[in-house]
């Protein structure tokens, strides 16, 4: 069971560390002309492709296996508490949402030329991924706040 919880909190950790970095990219690509941010939306759809990704479903797998262990045969959490419920609720939504939308927003982000023909359709992808990564890094902390009050 310490395996999978370490799985956990590492991939946890790279899920919202990997999503503070990339807001933090975002932040300063706004100094940038519109070819830097082609350069700043490919290193934001690697971030996205090698440890946000990665992070968001090993987060959700190990929890997933957490819960299958604790409930074991019964089917019913012992302990089971509103922190908990909050904690795989919110996790799990946040992750979906990063593996379904903002992932293939990044990589689609990636691809395209700001400055190009396609400029429309990357601002319109970017204010997509703003607000897709603003909700699910929230209910990512919201997640680990709900965590740490398990204790």
């Amino acid at each position: 069971m310490r395996i999978w919880l370490f799985l956990h909190l590492l991939g946890f950790t790279l899920w919202i560390g990997g999503g503070w970095a990339v807001m933090f990219a975002g932040i300063a690509a706004r100094r940038e002309g519109r070819e830097g941010l082609g350069t700043v939306a490919r290193a934001q759809a690697a971030v996205h492709r090698t440890v946000i990704g990665p992070g968001a479903l090993l987060t959700v797998l190990s929890g997933l296996l957490l819960t299958f262990m604790v409930t074991g045969n019964s089917g019913e959490l012992r302990g089971s508490n509103t922190w908990l419920a909050v904690m795989q609720g919110a996790g799990l939504i946040g992750a979906l949402l990063t593996l379904f939308i903002s992932l293939p927003t990044a990589v689609k982000l990636g691809r395209l030329d700001p400055a190009g023909e396609g400029a429309a359709y990357f601002d319109e992808l970017r204010s997509r991924q703003k607000i897709v990564a603003s909700i699910s890094g929230t209910l990512g902390l919201v997640a680990l706040i709900s965590g740490a009050m398990l204790g």
